[in-house]
């Protein structure tokens, strides 16, 4: 086939985006099949099992026939569970469960948001280092993204001042994430409230991002859906993939605004149909069994953090904020004089540590590496030992 006649593809494949994470991780295992050893901190997942009593659901419901097309929002066994949760979880705000959707993970709730309410030009404000899909979504749908920038020396928290300052009539989405990912920062209750009166002046929808809810280390959680003037226009995001180990069965949950369960509803039956009603029914075990193995989970990260953090600050040229919440670290590397790129592909190739860029996230994030702690301790350890090999 001549270059003249090749079919092809379509102009929009310009603006999506990708994960990072993903890539790295590929080029890790390649290393790893050559022989190389390999520690694993650049991709987002627990490295505990999944419940054993989750997975003795999913066996159940399967074996119980539950393997059909189901209603595309999801079964009412789980929508009703995840009302529950999610107003239990931040101060009794009221959930209604034919407000709460069920979809493959929590991605879709961020892709399918952002067009249903985002037209070619509408403005969204999203955190600057965030998770990539984020400004992927926004560009893909047309929109323009306007980062909101989060200060390391304000433990990743974002100026209320320059929130304000990007608030615009053209601002029609503004996406919040506590904790954070990349950087594990979390928002505190007083920076929740004063964001939310900001943004009930204006007429921008909210996604709150709070997958990583449930993995707080200090304070309090705290959501800007509890001001009543938000709650209403909020999508608040939430999930089962960090919290019970599940990232594999892909199933995650949203308290979504009246006005946009139809729209959603119609995406999931153009995309995905439904999430399998079996994957449904672990998730309400998940919900309503014994919580023992993920509060277990917590306090583990806990101690790993600790670990990590006062492990990079004692490396030459690297200083580490210590994170609040989530299980990731986002070290400053200035001080070594490498960049902070270059730094991350020598530490795989070199040192066989897998880390990410800071520049993955954002723009905000050159000079920094994100690390996750989703790793055993001896693991970290190790990795500690070699990077400090390396930059010794």
């Amino acid at each position: 086939m001549s270059a003249s006649t090749a079919p092809g593809l379509a102009d929009s494949l310009d603006r999506l985006g990708t994960e990072t994470a993903f890539s790295v991780l590929a080029r890790a295992k390649a290393l790893e099949r050559e022989g190389r050893s390999i520690i694993h901190l650049e991709i987002g997942e627990p490295d505990f099992a999944t419940p054993a009593h989750v997975v003795e659901a999913a066996h159940r419901a399967l074996l119980d026939g539950q393997t059909h097309y189901c209603a595309s929002a999801g079964l009412p066994e789980l929508r009703e569970a995840a009302a529950h949760d999610l107003s239990a979880r931040r101060g009794g705000i009221p959930v209604d469960p034919a407000n709460v959707m069920i979809a493959n993970g929590a991605k879709p709730f961020l892709f399918f948001t952002i067009l249903a309410v985002c037209n070619p030009g509408d403005e969204v404000i999203y955190p600057d280092p965030g998770f990539p899909i984020y400004e992927s979504a926004i560009r893909w749908a047309g929109a323009t993204p306007v980062p909101l920038a989060l200060h390391e020396d304000r433990d990743f928290a974002f100026d209320l001042d320059e929130l304000a300052s990007l608030l615009t009539p053209r601002t029609k989405l503004v996406i919040l994430n506590s904790p954070q990912n990349p950087t594990g920062g979390v928002l505190s209750a007083e920076d929740c409230a004063a964001a939310a009166r900001l943004i009930a002046g204006t007429r921008a929808w909210v996604l709150s991002d709070e997958v990583y809810a449930r993995m707080l280390y200090e304070g309090e959680f705290a959501t800007v859906a509890s001001d009543p003037e938000l709650l209403g226009r909020t999508v608040i995001l939430d999930g089962f993939s960090k919290t019970y180990a599940m990232t594999g069965w892909r199933c995650g949950f949203a308290a979504v605004p009246t006005a946009l369960v139809d729209p959603l509803t119609r995406f999931f039956v153009n995309s995905t149909s439904c999430v399998p009603p079996f994957i449904q029914l672990a998730g309400v075990a998940a919900l309503t069994g014994p919580q023992d193995e993920p509060l277990a989970m917590v306090e583990e990260f806990h101690r790993r953090r600790d670990l990590v953090v006062d492990g990079l600050n004692a490396l030459p040229g690297v200083s580490c904020r210590r994170p609040r919440g989530a299980f990731y670290v986002f070290p400053n590397v200035a001080g070594t004089g490498i960049p902070a790129d270059d730094l991350a592909r020598r530490l795989l190739d070199e040192s066989g540590v897998a880390v990410l860029a800071g520049s993955a996230f954002g723009t905000v994030g050159k000079d920094n590496l994100r690390l996750s702690y989703a790793n055993s301790q001896e693991n970290l350890h190790e990795a500690l030992r070699r990077m400090k090999e390396f930059l010794s």
